[in-house]
Order: C-alpha cells, then structure tokens, then sequence
C-alpha cells in the first residue's frame, strides 16, 4: 500500500477507531473461554468490551491456527478490515533455544547471533507473529541485574554489533518477505543500569556517560532498520522514560532517526504515576503522547482518556495521527493488508519448529558460547577413564531461560543424555547429589512460587550415592549452578553466588576426589572464588539452550574447542560490583600494594576475578608486539594496527583476537580501553597468521566536553590481544 493511501485510510477513521489502533492488550482475553478475564481483570484494568474487540494488536499469544482464527474475527468487526498485530518475547529462541543473549554474547560472534535470530524469526512466522521484543541492547555492568542474561555484555561496541546483527536476522532486507518478523530494540534507554542492581529501581546517569556508553548500542540497532523500539521502565534524567519528551523525540526520533513505531513496555505509562510524575491516568496520557508514544501496553491510559483529551482540546488529534500513521506504517511493512495472516501455518509449524537445522545451530552456537575459565590439563576429558557426573543440572531438562517463555523444555537435551551417546557406559555414572536451591527454600518465577520439598532422608541418600560414586570415579563432572529463575526479569540477586546446597556437596566431593570439573550454568557472572580455587577445570555454560547437553559435550571431549569469550567481567565478589574493564581513570590509581591512599579496596582486589574478552582454549596462542603503520595520524587517513598470531598448543583451535584504543589525554576523562575490533582466527598447531585492523579518526570520535562529537589530536595507545587485560601495546599520535 502506498503512502498516499495509507494516510487516506487513516483520515477515514474515527477518533475511537485509531485510539483502539494505540491499544496492546494480552492474548489471554482472546481466549476462547475468557469469561473470568472479561469479568475480572478486564473491568479492574478498565478495558471496556470495545477496547478488547477493536484492540490493535495483542502480545504473549502464539499458534498458527489460534492467531489465524483471532485475525479472522478481529478484522471482520474492524471497520476498515484493517489487521492485527501479533506480538511475543522471543528472546533466544521461539521453541528451539539458543544461547541466552550473554552467552550469546560469549561467541564474540555477532553474525551468528544473526543466524540463530533468523531461525527464531522462522519459527516465529509460522506460529502467526509478527514482532518480537528482541534484541534487548541494554549496556550491563552489574551482575546483581537479573535482566543482565538479555543483554550481550557490558561494551557498547560489541553490543551495537549483536544488536545489528540480530535485527537484520529478525527482519531480512524487508520484513514482508517469508519467515520475517519485526524487530523491537529494548529499552530505551539505560534501563540496564539501575541503582544497586534492583530491577525497576531508578537510573542516575550524566548526559555524557548515558550518549558515550548507553545510547551507542541502541543507535546501532536503529541503524540496522529496526522497525519498533520499546521505552523502558526507568528514569532518566529524572523523568520517566515513557513520558520523556527530550529522550523520545529530541534523541530517539531527532537524533537517531528513528521514524518506527514506538511501544510502552509493560504498563510503563500507568506506571509514571507511582513515580511521582505523572498525576493521574489522563495526565499520563497526555505526556506520554507528547512523548511520543505509538502504542500503550496492558493498560487503558489511552483508551480510557484519550478522546475525552481530544474533544476538550487538551492534546491535538495530529498527536494521534501521527501515532496511528506509524502503526498502519508498520502493518504495511509487514505485508498484512495483502495477508493478513503472513507466514501464519499449522502444517508449516510442524516442520519448522524443533526442525533438524535449528536443532544443529543451536548446538554449534551453544558449543561457541562455553567459555573456559579455568583447566589444569584435565580438560578435554579422557574417555577412557571412569566419570561421574554429579550435581542437580546432570539430567536437568530446564536448560533454557525465564525468557525463552515459549521453548520446548521436553526438547531439551541434558548432560546425562548426551553423555550417553559419546561415553562408555560401564565407565559412566550419573548422579543428581541434591537439588538446585535445596530443599524448603523457595522461588518466584513466572508462573507463580516453586518450592523445593524433597524430604531430607532423600538428600542424604543422594549425596551419600553421590560420594560413594566420586570415590570410584577418576574424574568427576559437576554440573552446578542458578536455578533458571534466578536470572532474568524481576530476579536481581544481592548476593550472586552459586546456591549453598550445591556449595556443601562440592566441598563433600572434593573431600574424596580430587579431580574435579565443573559445569557452571548461570545467566549471569558469579562469585566463583572457591571453584576457581578448589576444582581442576571450570566451564562457563551460561543458559545454553535446547542443545546443551550436546554442545556441552562436544567441549568436554575435545570434539569443539572452546573459543568463547567473557562478555561482562566476572566480580572477585559482589562488593566489586558494578565492575566493567571500560572504566575511568582516576587521579590516584592503584599502582602499588604498599601504599595507601589510592583508589583501592583494603580487603580485595581491585581487579575482577575474569576480565571482559577472557576465554581459555585447549590450545594457546601468541601474539606477536602491536605494530602500526605510521606513528602520526591524520583525520582524513587510515592507520593499519597488526599483529602476527601464533597458535603454540598441540591442536587446532580458534582465537578472538581483540583491538583496544585508549585516548591519553582529551577535554574529558576517557576509558582506560575500549575495544574496537575483534576477528576471530582459526589455526593449525604451529600456523601463524596476521592479524590486521583498520583505524580511522571516525573511531576516535566521543562526546568532548562542549557536548559536541568529535575527535581531539594527541597520543593514543593501541592494544592488540586475546582479553581485555593485554598489555601489549604501540603508541600513535593523532593530528589536525
């Protein structure tokens, strides 16, 4: 549909017809028996029958032929036969589950992050969607953040490439071709850095840390064509971001470009009254609307206030036009006024979810995602030797996130079962040892409160076999860690450590063996002073998703090697936290252990325990001194930055290699390092290879003190190397 013709539709609406068009409701009051939803949560929420029937668009349902039957019926009542929009959180996956987005982070990998949001998209599709509120490009730096798991790290440059990367995946060069769907850039903005970790907690922020570090990702997926950008549940600067005119219009829309439609996250509006900003339901409307804001999530703010605004000439209908004309916009985009229905298709569901080909990204994506943070040359494991696999996530099928709120958990492949395949089965025992959070103790997730009620004779016995089992072993596999709830929305930790119960049979274990490995699953860093310090090898395995016991094996037996990379710093402990490679200096920094008045911890150490871009491999690399091609620099030239790679090890095995830059001295204070490229080398034991970067001034560019962009000459240090702590290095000096 044209332009021309899609403002002429517009123009043909009523006022209530395009307010209706702003409203996102829940797919439970599309239900067929929604009686008590209509009842109940529909007259409390003040959704009258007409908001339900007329609603724009629903999100949280999915199914071909339940969304099929919902846009028949709906654009039969619609006036204008204009189609719904079907919305849903695939985070990491619709039914087949990659990596959670840090250990998607961990591959360093960001085309494959397209990929595998290619494959989602395609699952999507056929399930009738047509957005999903993915990628979430939130910067992170403190692990007590649940959400930490949806984001890719805590550098802006990595991120900005997962984010584009995804939303190319999601979306393709046009979103109306087959198996495409929208993609939603979340949450605008700086929602991920809330005060002391605490999910919806406040964000305090100055301009030039929130356009420097921030705002970067975000502009990185809007630049990749992002279709939908959510607003997110923080302050910024002091206001709301749902009612943040400076935020939405002056940056989102001026700044940046972005001409997409622009949607609350949950109840994000509503909400600015508890704030304390907004002083009523109508008063919320009003601001939000000046803001910006297309589309009102689960809540009647619009609905319920927005014609009465109109008709007393509190807010002009053009505010609404113009938030209707994006909606139909998107709709368009979508391909939905020639088929409503897109890629919707019950048969097609059948062959595209949990296909063969999604099953095999998952599991060389989830393999590229293990990073290996400690081995004494235990690992890979010999198969030739007795192994116990011991710990509550042995035969766990609940591998995948909070998030992946549509993933198939019986699909998911556990430790047990794909050890199974490769092991030898006289010389292999499995083990559960305890439960995950211990017995008696509780967890909210999203489908209510779980507690853990196994009776205490029953855990004795499990850890009496599992002693028994570790003390005829010659090797033991433990695997350990968060219960799936304990990272994600609503789920911030204070103390970000593995679960005590899982603690006190490590340490049980130990006592009889002491050959140890363990798998750690998490989605999030954790305190891991004890492991690091009591078991022979430890692998980071995140929230892997719906091929994890495959790929966890394929590392375990040397079948892959392990390339994956830290995506956010691992704390020495939580009283580090936030702790990021990418910080300030300071005009004391820590530089001897002697000397006391320094900006410096008396009881640990500054650094953290993992560094940002640290990986181990079962191979090791050198990295020849950083060569530069010239000393000087100009604005208009090119430097070339390299390095020669050496793989040392006695296999084959894959490097990131990663380009730091630090600007000595400038208007502001600059980071220590911010990495500026990575590539990813493959190498033969004994093979070589250059490694090259292209540096140009547009690389060098920050916000400088008078707020405007741009970079300043001077010297600046260039590092070439595989973690975020290199310290090798070449100098080169910028000129005007």
């Amino acid at each position: 549909m044209l332009q021309s013709e899609l403002i002429k539709l517009r123009d043909s609406m009523s006022l209530q017809e395009k307010i209706d068009q702003m409203l996102q409701l829940n797919g439970q009051f599309y239900e067929e028996n929604n009686e008590d939803v209509l009842t109940g949560p529909a007259g409390s929420m003040g959704f009258t029958e007409q908001d339900i029937e007329m609603a724009g668009s629903i999100l949280g349902a999915k199914g071909a032929e339940r969304l099929i039957a919902i846009q028949k019926a709906y654009m039969e009542k619609q006036p204008h036969h204009i189609p719904m929009l079907f919305m849903l959180d695939v985070i990491h996956g619709l039914e087949t589950v990659f990596p959670a987005p840090l250990g998607l982070g961990a591959t360093f990998e960001p085309e494959l992050a397209g990929k595998c949001a290619s494959a989602a998209a395609k699952e999507a599709a056929v399930s009738g969607l047509h957005v999903t509120f993915s990628p979430m490009v939130d910067l992170v730096r403190d692990a007590r953040w649940g959400r930490v798991m949806e984001s890719t790290g805590e550098d802006p440059y990595l991120n900005g490439l997962f984010a584009a990367e995804q939303v190319k995946g999601f979306q393709g060069e046009d979103m109306s071709e087959p198996y495409k769907i929208c993609a939603c850039i979340k949450h605008f903005a700086a929602y991920g850095a809330p005060n002391a970790g605490r999910d919806y907690n406040t964000v305090e922020l100055s301009e030039h840390t929130l356009r420097d570090f921030y705002l970067k990702s975000y502009k990185a997926g809007i630049d990749a064509g992002a279709g939908m950008v959510m607003t997110s549940f923080n302050t910024v600067n002091g206001v709301p971001a749902s009612t943040n005119k400076w935020l939405m219009r002056d940056i989102l829309r001026g700044e940046m470009g972005f001409d997409g439609v622009l949607i609350s996250d949950y109840a994000a509006i509503l909400e600015t009254i508890p704030h304390g900003h907004s002083a009523s339901p109508s008063d919320a409307a009003v601001k939000a609307l000046e803001a910006g804001v297309d589309i009102d999530m689960m809540t009647s703010v619009y609905s319920a206030n927005l014609l009465k605004l109109v008709e007393e000439g509190v807010v002009p209908e053009a505010l609404i036009d113009e938030a209707v004309l994006r909606i139909l916009e998107l709709k368009n985009k979508l391909g939905l006024f020639e088929n409503p229905y897109k890629d919707g298709d019950p048969e097609k569901e059948k062959e595209i979810i949990l296909c063969e080909e999604h099953r095999a990204l998952a599991r060389e994506t989830a393999a590229k995602s293990l990073v290996l943070l400690e081995n004494d040359g235990i690992l890979p494991l010999d198969t030739t030797k007795k192994v116990a696999f011991i710990g509550p996530y042995t035969s766990e099928k609940h591998i995948i996130s909070s998030w992946a709120i549509a993933g198939n958990v019986p699909a998911c492949v556990t430790i047990e079962e794909a050890a199974g395949e490769v092991l030898c089965a006289e010389k292999t025992s499995y083990h559960k040892g305890c439960t995950i959070l211990g017995s008696g103790n509780q967890i909210i997730s999203f489908t209510g409160i779980m507690k853990e009620t196994t009776p205490e004779e029953e855990e004795l016995r499990w850890m009496e076999e599992a002693c028994e089992a570790a003390k005829e072993a010659d090797i033991v596999v433990m695997p350990l860690g968060e219960h799936y709830a304990q990272s994600g929305e609503a789920s911030s930790r204070a103390m970000i450590d593995v679960p005590e119960v899982q603690m006190r049979l490590f340490r049980r274990i130990k006592e009889v063996n002491e050959n140890i490995v363990v798998l750690l699953f998490h989605g999030r860093p954790l305190d891991l002073r004890e492991l690091k310090q009591e078991a022979r090898a430890v692998l980071a395995c995140w929230i892997p998703g719906t091929e994890g016991g495959h790929a966890i094996m394929d590392v375990l037996t040397g079948k892959v090697n392990p390339s994956g990379k830290l995506p956010m710093s691992f704390p020495y402990c939580v009283g580090q936290v936030p702790v990021f490679y990418n910080e300030y200096q300071t005009g004391r920094p820590f530089t001897d252990e002697n000397l006391k008045f320094l900006s410096r911890y008396m009881d640990i150490p500054n650094k953290p325990l993992y560094p940002f871009g640290y990986g181990l491999s079962y191979t090791s690399f050198e990295i020849s001194p950083v060569k530069v091609s010239s000393e000087t620099m100009k604005a208009d030239e090119t430097l070339t930055v390299s390095a020669i790679i050496k793989n040392t090890g006695g296999c084959s095995g894959t490097e990131v290699v990663q380009l730091y830059i630090q600007d000595q001295t400038a208007s502001v204070v600059r980071p220590v390092k911010e990495l500026k490229g990575l590539q990813k080398v493959t190498l033969q034991p004994g093979e070589e290879k250059e490694v090259s970067f292209a540096v140009t001034e547009s690389m060098l560019q920050f916000t400088r003190a008078d707020g405007t962009v741009g970079s300043e000459p001077g010297i600046f240090s260039v590092w070439i190397g595989n973690s975020s702590e290199t310290e090798n290095k070449a100098e080169f000096d910028l000129k005007k």
